[in-house]
């Protein structure tokens, strides 16, 4: 971004580093930008809340959302509207300033994940050089605002939540961390859009298909990042069957709101992440970064689109996926989710990065190595997404894939 503030002051006659207005126009594009990053990061959220009531009830065979617009699409615009009107309660025994804060420390961690989180070719607010520390850095403020909301409430179950949420994030933090550092390792950089770019467009270039490491690391993250967003199997902090609602009980109106506006958009972050990491990003097939980079006019707006559109299909796929596993598990109990980690995801992690680091000494002395470990890992990923709708497509004939629009409407 400033690149392009500094070329706009020079397009109109100024030495960036002698105008006097500079700075304060690096301040507007700061603001700008923050805007634009908070309210879509707001609306994505709102709209993952119906898109995942619309799939949980497809899932289920029933309705779902359908009164308020088409399809129901404008149904989490009413709820907003609700929760704004809503009595906002303030328990008498609680701590009130820490109690009204707690939900802002949690939009304040997740809004400041999109700065270096890459949306295509030159769309990307910061590329920080160290972009994945970051991110891993200021997650943290989501643990915080939990804390802080279970201990002001001054509710049992709501300090059981936040203590099962902190002990559960900080732990699975280690291995999606570690699991983060083996593209990290692959690149040579922190910097989301460098790690992208070390990538390829076809997937037999991607992160994911380098070796059996990279390939085990992407479940470990993805595992990881479920576990830390609260999403089921992995939803303990809030398990309405012994917590009421854990963490978040006593709270109401859009304060409520704000924990689960986390959690929608968290879907995003974890997704965006998984697709920067190892799936190529925004990368194009048959389109390297260096005639990305030369690309002028047109034909460069329309690649920047086009790079933009694929990521946004990458990263939603794995939204839905995301949709699609809390439809289908079951919650786990809090020791088995501990062991998990502790005895087996943590374990695995850090072999891998071990791994890694052994494999790109040897790939650098035999480079047909990783050639041939990339194109057998794809094969294999191939052939298995293959026999997965093979045989999904079987059971829709076994078992017909009937949906009722006309009763329970």
């Amino acid at each position: 971004m400033q690149d392009f503030i500094d070329n706009l002051i020079r397009s109109w006659g100024h030495d960036p580093a002698a105008w006097p207005w500079t700075q304060f126009l690096y301040l507007a594009f700061m603001g700008a930008a923050a805007f634009i990053v908070v309210n879509f990061a707001a609306i994505s959220a709102g709209i993952f809340s119906w898109a995942e009531r619309r799939v949980a009830a497809r899932m289920q065979s029933r309705v779902g959302p359908n009164r308020v617009g088409p399809f129901g699409f404008l149904q989490w615009v009413a709820d907003a509207v609700k929760l704004l009107l809503k009595e906002d309660l303030v328990p008498a025994e609680a701590d009130a300033v820490l109690f009204r804060a707690a939900p802002y420390f949690m939009m304040v961690g997740f809004a400041c994940v999109f700065v270096c989180l890459p949306f295509s070719h030159k769309l990307i607010v910061a590329d920080l050089n160290i972009g994945i520390f970051y991110i891993l850095a200021v997650t943290a403020l989501i643990v915080v605002g939990i804390i802080m909301s279970g201990w002001s409430s001054n509710s049992k179950w709501s300090l059981f939540g936040a203590i099962r949420s902190a002990a559960q994030i900080i732990s699975y933090e280690i291995p999606a961390g570690m699991a983060l550092m083996i593209p990290v390792l692959l690149a040579g950089t922190l910097s989301t859009q460098g790690i992208i770019r070390a990538q390829g467009g076809w997937p037999w270039q991607w992160f994911i298909f380098d070796n059996p490491a990279a390939f085990a690391a992407f479940f470990i993250y993805f595992i990881s990042a479920l576990a830390e967003g609260n999403r089921t199997p992995f939803d303990l902090p809030e398990a309405e069957s012994e917590l009421v609602s854990g963490y978040n009980t006593e709270y109401s109106g859009m304060r409520f709101s704000y924990f689960f506006l986390v959690e929608w958009g968290n879907m995003w972050v974890m997704s965006a992440i998984a697709t920067t990491m190892f799936l190529g990003g925004w990368q194009l097939p048959g389109l390297s970064p260096a005639r990305f980079d030369a690309l002028t006019g047109g034909v460069a707006v329309i690649a920047e689109i086009a790079s933009l559109a694929l990521f946004a299909f990458k990263t939603l796929f794995f939204v839905f996926v995301v949709m699609w596993l809390r439809w289908t598990l079951p919650r786990i109990r809090v020791d088995q989710m501990m062991n998990m980690c502790w005895k087996y995801l943590v374990p695995a992690s850090f072999a891998g990065a071990l791994f890694v680091a052994a494999w790109m000494l040897l790939v650098h002395e035999a480079p047909w190595l990783g050639q041939a470990m990339r194109f057998a890992l794809t094969a294999i990923a191939a052939v298995t997404v293959a026999a997965f709708a093979l045989r999904t497509l079987k059971n829709l004939r076994d078992t017909g894939d009937k949906f009722d629009f006309t009763s329970n409407w």
